[in-house]
């Protein structure tokens, strides 16, 4: 719909009706209530990203910078330093940083969003959780770029994806998807009283990132180390795990390969399990965080009622 045909897109947010939210709405009104939002969800996701980049030369483009360069480090760090000899390396990188980068980017930013758009909470009643919602939808933007750039890095490459499998992403992506939500809801919340919330998230990232098989091989470095012991399942309490290994599988295609070492080793990079366990793996994420979701939202609510005076 065009400006002139919705004169609600000329209007800054704070002239803008949107629903009026209670914290004793039920669980069903709340739902409702943040998709009648949804319009002003779009327009705090493009405003973000127009100021963001706004005046620079390339534009969005730039959200690539910083993943391309992290990229960059631990390629040169595993592949050209320690020398792991996994071929394509980048590849499965990539397919595990489009995952970290989405996870970490709703999280971090939505602790701090609702501190941040102070002004609007302020003076205008709405379905809060919006704000930390349009974090997600930042960040998916972005998702979607970067995914596009892989694709487009695997066909100069030459590396198939495992195409068979492909349903498995969207499988996956959604369980990122409700888990990240969730936490950035109610994080966003618990940051209004307890600042030091957005310093202890950030560091708490920076530790999970390592507890997560993005930059290592996860049948390199994980199983050999927990297997013997049969404590595997336990790197699986990270709700992370499968995310980042059903993308890997997908993206890189292979569980077996020839390195690129002197010795032409055969290498098991990931888990050679069916598409159906890691579909399993994937539902169970789903139903866990589809729950967190419904309890974040309602935490927020019960925590929303004295935003105003605290900010």
């Amino acid at each position: 719909m065009s400006s002139e045909l919705n004169p609600l897109a000329r209007r800054p947010v704070e002239q803008r009706p949107v629903r009026v939210v209670s914290a004793h709405l039920s669980m069903r009104q709340r739902l409702r209530s943040i998709w009648d939002s949804r319009e002003l969800l779009t327009y705090l996701v493009t405003a973000d990203i127009k100021i963001k980049y706004k005046g620079t030369a390339l534009g969005v483009m730039w959200s690539m910078v910083a993943p391309a360069l992290s990229i960059g480090v631990y390629f040169l760090i595993f592949q050209v330093i320690l020398k792991n000899g996994v071929p394509d390396y980048v590849v499965m990188l990539w397919a595990g940083m489009l995952v970290w980068t989405f996870f970490s980017a709703v999280v971090v930013n939505g602790t701090g969003i609702v501190v941040q758009r102070s002004g609007i909470v302020k003076k205008v009643a709405f379905p809060r959780e919006i704000l930390a919602l349009s974090t997600v939808g930042t960040a998916l933007v972005y998702f979607v770029l970067q995914f596009i750039v892989l694709g487009v890095l695997m066909g100069v490459m030459g590396h198939a994806p495992a195409w068979g499998d492909f349903w498995l992403l969207p499988l996956a992506f959604l369980g990122l998807l409700l888990l990240a939500s969730a936490l950035g809801i109610v994080l966003s919340a618990v940051n209004v009283y307890f600042r030091d919330m957005q310093h202890l998230v950030e560091v708490g990232i920076f530790l999970w990132f390592w507890l997560t098989p993005v930059v290592y091989s996860f049948q390199q470095t994980v199983a050999p180390m927990l297997g013997a012991r049969g404590l595997t399942w336990i790197y699986f309490l990270n709700p992370i795990t499968p995310v980042v290994l059903t993308f890997q599988r997908v993206l890189y295609g292979q569980t077996m390969v020839t390195a690129t070492t002197p010795d032409h080793a055969l290498l098991n990079v990931l888990p050679n399990w069916s598409a159906l366990h890691y579909a399993a793996l994937n539902g169970a994420l789903i139903a866990v965080s589809g729950v967190a979701l419904l309890v974040a939202i309602r935490i927020f609510g019960r925590l929303q009622g004295n935003f105003a005076e605290e900010l």
